[in-house]
């Protein structure tokens, strides 16, 4: 089994896979390589097309120092220069800017299955990649719905894996993410608010907090008003919070989803437990879009990616705002370097990447 890579400094090492080409992801991607509390919080090695890059290093007026290999190509030891990782799947004049397509969606979900590969073989502590668009990865992969059931369905992975959604000082889990809102409800469970819970702990840990405080959000208007909107809060969510704290987890709730953020942005706590996926994630837009992280959780290394999406209506005007992405990256970086101290041995072959890729 091949030693895994690692930067000379001994930083964690993220695959950081370039997104939709016809949106802001090139440009982003170029901006990354290009900066210096990036560069030095990871070894990064992406994965693209070097056409695609290079048009996107041009719109964002950078020229980063990489490293350009083959798919074929062994990974060099040394990762104190990016390695860009030059797949050759994609001309960038043959698609048109700002607009949805099947090479499009292709090229990102191509990118996206290396580096997970990458990370499974050992050669990353965690992986990132620049936005997606859902519609444009529907058209190369039907039926697709997340980047969840997406990953899960490649690397074969059957545990519980979760979306956050994090800004520098909050973080929003939750328990139930693409569902109808009719169908919440029955999803509210104990073991799915307790799992929650320890999945949310772990992670704020790893991110670096050593004793991460959680706020758990109601599900009814005014926390049920003692039953009388439903009866959730005492039946279900009451108890799964006081099993949770049995557990040495420190967290209290039900609150009332109306004020449990003015809780946490105050700093009474670290992250909020929601419910349902559009109960924090307003909050959290409103309240830092340029800057939120989306980390998915719970698989066996993490990957994070800006919260935003492609933006076609500014693709290829220089406009696209880095700070989001630079957030996903140094997350990925912290994360990556705990689970290297739990994984310190996990190198694996280049040939089984591409066994994985050609699967």
């Amino acid at each position: 089994m091949a030693e895994s890579l690692r930067a000379p400094t001994h930083a964690p090492v993220i695959a950081l896979a370039m997104g939709d080409p016809a949106g802001i992801s090139p440009e982003l991607t170029a901006r990354m390589l290009a900066d210096p509390a990036v560069l030095d919080a990871a070894g990064l090695i992406v994965i693209g097309d070097r056409r695609v890059l290079d048009e996107g290093a041009r719109i964002a007026g950078v020229t980063p120092r990489i490293t350009t290999i083959a798919a074929e190509a062994p990974l060099p030891r040394d990762l104190s220069t990016p390695v860009f990782i030059d797949l050759g799947t994609l001309d960038p004049t043959s698609i048109p800017r700002g607009q949805i397509s099947e090479p499009g969606g292709r090229f990102a979900a191509e990118n996206f299955r290396y580096a997970l590969a990458l990370a499974m073989q050992g050669h990353a502590d965690a992986v990132s990649f620049t936005p997606f668009n859902k519609a444009a990865m529907r058209l190369h992969v039907p039926g697709y719905d997340d980047e969840i059931s997406f990953t899960a369905n490649f690397i074969g992975f059957k545990g519980a894996a979760k979306e956050f959604n994090v800004l520098p000082g909050l973080w929003n889990a939750r328990v139930t993410s693409h569902v109808p809102l009719s169908g919440v409800a029955p999803l509210i469970t104990f073991d799915a608010i307790l799992g929650n819970l320890q999945l949310t702990s772990q992670s704020l840990r790893d991110s670096g907090l050593e004793t991460p405080r959680i706020a758990v959000a109601a599900l009814n208007p005014h926390a049920g008003d003692g039953g009388n909107f439903g009866r959730e809060e005492i039946d279900v969510i009451g108890p799964a919070v006081e099993e949770a704290k049995r557990r040495g987890i420190v967290c209290d709730g039900p609150f009332p989803s109306d004020t449990v953020f003015v809780r946490a942005r105050r700093g009474d706590y670290d992250a909020v437990l929601t419910m349902f996926h559009d109960q924090g994630q307003i909050a959290m837009k409103l309240i830092g879009f340029e800057e939120g992280v989306t980390l998915m959780g719970g698989f066996p290394f993490p990957i994070c990616t800006p919260a935003h999406g492609t933006a076609y209506d500014i693709a290829g005007q220089g406009k696209a705002h880095p700070g989001a992405t630079r957030n996903a990256l140094l997350l990925a970086a912290r994360m990556g370097a705990a689970q290297r101290r739990r994984q310190p041995d996990a190198g694996g072959s280049l040939l089984s990447v591409r066994a994985a890729m050609a699967a």
